[in-house]
């Protein structure tokens, strides 16, 4: 595995803190300097870390006080890259995976499109139901390409979240998403696996999501449209 630039370490390493809660919404981060001195690394890279949790709507830089740690988590925002297990376990869920199952498939047209790979290519695929506090809320479909995480499959069930799963073991860092959303009705076997009436309303969404790299994932994931929410920070014109 080719060697993580520094400014990538640090990045990851504060969001997790933010994730955590170790910074707390409204307080600032360390200084520079500080930084500095915790890492080992220049403040140009320092700069590039925190410009990318910036850009993402971790943090906020404030002129003449440093950088404001932002709340990101009360809804799934639209204006930053995050996962439903995510956004739900910081909205105080308890998180679970009621069933996984990791295949290596055959990518399907629309599939291959997505991640700009031949169809028919290899690639990983995860299914999985998630529960907030213990009610099916989400049936999930993720596609990745099988260089990003070679040997996923036999991690099935070993995980909740994927993404932070992704940034730990594969040290994959998300730069971005495309996401469409659209209604959708339960069909008989998703109202059986999310204990919904069959008709009820689902939000559908689909997701390309991009590394430096590229595109590294699309999922297809529907959830119960009362059970969720999704949230978009609009700014200036």
């Amino acid at each position: 595995m080719s060697r993580v630039p520094s400014y990538k370490i640090v990045y990851r390493a504060i969001k997790q803190r933010i994730k955590e809660r170790r910074y707390k919404t409204g307080s600032l981060l360390p200084t520079e300097t500080e930084l500095e001195g915790e890492f080992g690394v220049s403040r140009t890279t320092i700069r590039r870390a925190t410009a990318m949790l910036a850009s993402e709507g971790y943090i906020r830089v404030v002129q003449g006080r440093g950088s404001e740690v932002l709340d990101a988590f009360t809804a799934q925002r639209l204006n930053s890259l995050s996962s439903i297990t995510e956004t739900l376990t910081a909205k105080g869920f308890r998180v679970s995976t009621q069933g996984m199952c990791i295949d290596r498939v055959p990518a399907p047209r629309k599939v291959a499109a997505a991640l700009g790979i031949p169809e028919g290519k290899a690639v990983y695929l995860i299914q999985r139901v998630q529960c907030a506090d213990g009610t099916p809320i989400a049936i999930m479909n993720n596609y990745i390409k099988e260089s990003v995480a070679p040997g996923i499959e036999q991690y099935a069930g070993k995980f909740v979240s994927l993404y932070q799963f992704l940034e730990d073991r594969y040290l994959v860092v998300f730069k971005d998403a495309w996401e469409d959303l659209s209604a959708s009705a339960a069909e008989f076997m998703e109202a059986q696996v999310l204990h919904v009436p069959v008709g009820a309303p689902l939000l559908l969404s689909r997701r390309i999501s991009n590394s430096e790299q590229g595109p590294i994932e699309y999922s297809v994931t529907k959830l119960v449209a009362d059970r969720y929410e999704y949230s978009v920070y609009l700014s200036g014109r």
